[in-house]
């Protein structure tokens, strides 16, 4: 009877301890699992922190450019990353008017591409310019545009008077200037010593009192055509790269109404630039202005024969 009892009590126990084994062994694989996947978090955290770091490196050269000039440097800007992959390119596309009044506000600004000289010509006056990387890159020309199928009764400028309604940028904004000195050569607008400041309402006026929409770019002006909120517009040639099923250019505005559209770039003193941010804006202005990048603006309508 105590063997039997004694026996039972050995297997009791022996089965007690297999259980325990037993779970020991679940605990440590659990354990065991914990482990891996914080050490799996571990690798992804610093595989990030790595990317982090090397995206850190980057040297960043901040580009301000005239609206017209967003599609094209686009795709200059990705060539010229793809050949410095140490080099980030920051895009800042509005009117050269604007543009030059946030340089003039102190935004950080290394390279400033215009589409006009008067705005490059007053941050030179003004000392804000890097002596001797001012340069003439690309021509362009002032068009008169509707939308597809309008059945606009306009042919050119001397007969804007005949739309229903037009869109146009304010004086401001270089291709809105160049519309008023074409106008002006027209004489269909009086004389005005700064052509600038020749009110929207002023255009209407001349015009018979259409209906003018004032947009702050040329991107805005070619929206408001594209999408039927204004008849017609005047934009650049450049501007109706892509466009072919959207828009009709009614006129390509003649060189003797509106004078060249010289589109020059420079690069723009920024004290908080560093020496590798100094050097790399000074590069990225060679290369727009080298052959390799002529083929690129002239596929987008650019004229390239510019002195």
């Amino acid at each position: 009877m105590k063997k039997f009892v004694v026996g039972s009590l050995a297997l009791v126990l022996s089965a007690m301890l297999i259980s325990c084994g037993g779970a020991k062994k679940e605990e440590t694989a659990a354990e065991s699992s914990v482990v891996e996947t914080e050490s799996s978090k571990a690798e992804t955290e610093s595989a990030k922190e790595t990317e982090k770091a090397t995206e850190g490196e980057k040297t960043e050269v901040q580009v301000f450019i005239a609206a017209s000039l967003k599609n094209v440097m686009e795709e200059l800007g990705a060539q010229y990353e793809k050949d410095n992959p140490s080099v980030k390119l920051v895009f800042q596309a509005d009117s050269s008017g604007k543009l030059l009044t946030q340089i003039q506000e102190g935004y950080a600004c290394d390279v400033f591409f215009s589409a006009a000289q008067k705005q490059m010509d007053t941050l030179q006056e003004e000392g804000k310019l890097v002596e001797g990387t001012r340069k003439n890159v690309v021509n362009n020309q002032l068009c008169v545009i509707t939308r597809k199928d309008s059945g606009t009764k306009v042919t050119g400028l001397e007969t804007l008077k005949d739309a229903k309604s037009i869109a146009l940028a304010d004086g401001t904004v270089p291709v809105g200037r160049y519309t008023r000195k074409a106008l002006v050569s027209l004489g269909i607008l009086p004389e005005a010593e700064d052509l600038s400041k020749i009110s929207t309402k002023e255009v209407s006026d001349a015009l018979g009192g259409v209906e003018i929409s004032e947009q702050s770019n040329v991107s805005k002006v070619l929206a408001a055509v594209v999408e039927g909120s204004s008849e017609v517009g005047t934009t650049y040639y450049s501007d109706t790269y892509g466009k072919d099923t959207d828009v009709e250019i009614l006129e390509k505005v003649s060189y003797d109404l509106t004078g060249n559209v010289i589109y020059p770039i420079s690069q723009v003193v920024n004290d908080e630039a560093s020496e590798a941010e100094i050097t790399e804006a000074k590069k990225f202005i060679d290369f727009v202005c080298s052959d390799a990048a002529k083929e690129t603006f002239q596929k987008y309508y650019f004229d390239t024969n510019v002195e």
